[in-house]
């Protein structure tokens, strides 16, 4: 059955202090699930604060993220996991270089049944540390999001200040998580393939080919949007994980969702590499290399062009793909 796009209703909320909130929102905005996230002042005493307020320490505001996710495709387990990766979990008031009682860590919660969820990752926290966490675990009281410039900080100004280790991205569970649904795709025969395809898309896709390097029509493309198979049109990659390599090929950080992707060994042509495959319609896409952007995951998806159709932001929804334009804001 065709999962349907999320409505409000169905999305859950979980408020987060890591320290410095610019460095945790870009951390969370890149988990697959997470829909939304916001920077702001948790539990505090003043309404409505200032950044200059809430840094004097008299507040006693939390620098926060506000985690909006779709329990269908990231349970808060995981969330919280990942949490607990990013931050020192027995440091008092101090996250980084950055100290005061407004870069305390804690958990806030807005449903009761999530208390649960969120003590019992606290307690194998406990377990490890042998001494109880410096995180507080609470009802939300109150959260004003903070100033605009501080929304979407380290998107805006990629090389700003930032105390988070992205690496333990890579550790998400490499598993199907929902976001496309293998059904709704197929692979036409080889014979209507050999109709359908170009020759270079045929020999990439069917034979493992390799087109040259700078020669594709999508390595230096920019135009929001998602990457499909041209053999069967399941989604792959968004516009928002592709980057400038300079291998001469599409790279991406990521695939849409850990599930469309397909990982073999190959040792052809005397290297050891990892080919990467789409998984419906079993297309070479190209390989998959460990020197991407450390703070991005680390990995370099580099995708042959002819392997994949591009389709516009603007085009998603007519061709069937709305429900993803979340992974291309």
């Amino acid at each position: 059955m065709e999962k349907k796009p999320a409505t409000a209703s169905d999305l859950r909320d979980v408020y987060l202090a890591g320290g410095c909130f610019w460095g945790v929102e870009e951390y969370f905005s890149r988990i697959p699930g997470v829909i939304d996230v916001t920077v702001g002042y948790a539990n505090g005493e003043k309404e409505n604060p200032t950044y200059q307020e809430v840094c004097s320490g008299r507040t006693g505001h939390a620098e926060t993220v506000h985690v909006r996710y779709d329990p269908r495709t990231v349970d808060l387990q995981t969330l919280i996991e990942q949490f607990f990766k990013i931050i020192n979990p027995i440091s008092v008031n101090r996250q980084g270089n950055d100290v005061g009682s407004q870069y305390r860590t804690g958990m806030y919660y807005v449903n009761d049944e999530d208390e649960k969820v969120l003590a019992s990752v606290m307690a194998q926290v406990q377990k490890k540390y042998g001494k109880p966490p410096a995180v507080e675990l609470m009802p939300l009281k109150s959260y004003y999001p903070a100033e605009d410039y501080h929304q979407d900080y380290l998107k805006k100004n990629p090389g700003g200040y930032c105390h988070i280790n992205f690496d333990s991205l890579k550790d998400l569970p490499r598993k199907k998580t929902g976001v496309v649904d293998p059904g709704k795709y197929s692979r036409s025969s080889d014979e209507e393939l050999k109709k359908m395809l170009s020759p270079e898309e045929y020999n990439v896709t069917r034979k493992a080919g390799t087109e040259r390097a700078f020669s594709g029509k999508l390595w230096d493309h920019k135009e929001p949007g998602i990457y499909v198979d041209v053999v069967t049109g399941e989604p792959l990659f968004s516009s928002a994980d592709k980057f400038d390599s300079g291998c001469g090929w599409p790279s991406f950080t990521k695939p849409i969702d850990p599930a469309v992707i397909t990982e073999h060994q190959d040792i052809s042509g005397g290297m050891k590499r990892i080919e990467v495959r789409s998984r419906v319609g079993n297309s070479h896409l190209g390989h998959v290399f460990n020197d991407g952007p450390k703070d991005k995951g680390g990995l370099r998806y580099c995708i042959n062009s002819a392997a994949v159709r591009f389709v516009p932001y603007a085009e998603m929804d007519k061709q069937g793909y709305g429900e993803l334009e979340a992974f291309v804001q």
